[in-house]
């Protein structure tokens, strides 16, 4: 049986910070606590009885960050970046508020990008290459643990690319997957945090 963790980078804002849409536009590394999140992801995947075959990031530095502290726990290097992992671009949206992006799209907006991955307009997403890409990669052959950082942004389109409604992956969080000697291709959790 093959294992999928696809994992979502650290924290990118401070403590007291008020987030903001940060995109494929906008290359930031992470922040302390990002920073340790990442570490506890790396211990965590070094204390479990894994073979990884594959650790693979978005190429944005916060998540080359965190593929970076996993790689250093797990003595398993980077084995490169792939850029449907990378993080969608917000358009219009890029580096502002919640409140600001509300009031320029409506909650609705907002909710179809939410619930079923219909970006907003101006967001630019290629949703048809990233699924492709998610199926692709889930119908590869091969045993093993595959780890794979990436953003919110992008990480949905792994439960889109199956069927399963988009749900949210918080920073430092992962989802897991399996795929059975058939090619079918599991949710076996998501948005946990070790």
């Amino acid at each position: 049986m093959r294992r999928i963790f696809v994992i979502r980078h650290g924290n990118t804002f401070a403590s007291g910070e008020e987030p903001r849409r940060i995109g494929s536009r906008t290359d930031i590394p992470l922040v302390e606590s990002g920073v340790a999140q990442a570490a506890v992801l790396g211990e965590w995947f070094a204390g479990l009885d894994i073979h990884v075959e594959r650790l693979l990031s978005s190429p944005l530095q916060r998540a080359r960050e965190t593929a970076g502290e996993i790689a250093t726990a797990t003595g398993h290097g980077l084995d490169g970046a792939r850029d449907w992992l990378g993080e969608i671009d917000h358009g219009p949206d890029e580096g502002l508020s919640e409140g600001e992006v509300l009031a320029r799209i409506g909650a609705a907006a907002l909710t179809r990008w939410e619930e079923q991955g219909v970006a907003p307009d101006g967001w630019i997403v290629d949703a048809d290459m990233r699924l492709a890409a998610w199926r692709a990669f889930f119908a590869e052959p091969g045993d093993g643990v595959d780890l794979l950082v990436t953003s919110n942004g992008a990480a949905r389109f792994a439960l889109l690319a199956l069927g399963l409604p988009p749900r949210k992956l918080r920073t430092g969080a992962f989802g897991e997957f399996a795929v059975e000697a058939g090619g079918s291709v599991r949710l076996v959790r998501w948005d946990e945090r070790p």
